[in-house]
């Protein structure tokens, strides 16, 4: 890998998954494919400076499927921050709203793993809310 598009194209497709999550209500099976986009040894700061590991992911996505009623994620300025062979990290901007109107925009930075095998999984997440 030369350039950072399969990990910009795995932030893009991870939210989408995300979104969908959020706004629909899916079966047992869905979330078990979504969570196979983040490694065993997840680690994330949210933007309230809370951390969550795997297991708190696993429960924050099952808790909150198919609950925000017109959830969306509108995604910005995805750039590269460092590639080599095992992997990357990137900061993206991240609009949040929903059916209530509620809106957030976050900056966001993800490390990536690039398993051996070739696939790519979020390893580490940090979110800060921004001023608009």
């Amino acid at each position: 890998m030369t350039d950072y598009n399969d990990y910009f194209d795995e932030v893009i497709q991870a939210h989408e998954a995300i979104e969908q999550w959020f706004a629909e209500t899916q079966d047992d099976a869905a979330l078990d494919q979504l969570l196979t986009r983040f490694s065993p040894r997840f680690s994330m700061i949210s933007p309230r400076g809370r951390e969550l590991d795997f297991d708190a992911l696993q429960t924050l996505f099952r808790m909150a499927g198919g609950k925000k009623n017109g959830f969306r994620i509108e995604l910005s300025e995805l750039r590269g921050i460092a590639l080599n062979e095992r992997g990357a990290t990137v900061s993206y901007h991240e609009r949040q709203s929903d059916a209530t109107g509620t809106q957030t925009l976050r900056l966001s930075t993800v490390v990536f793993e690039k398993q051996a095998g070739g696939k790519v999984i979020w390893r580490h997440l940090q979110e800060t809310f921004c001023a608009e």
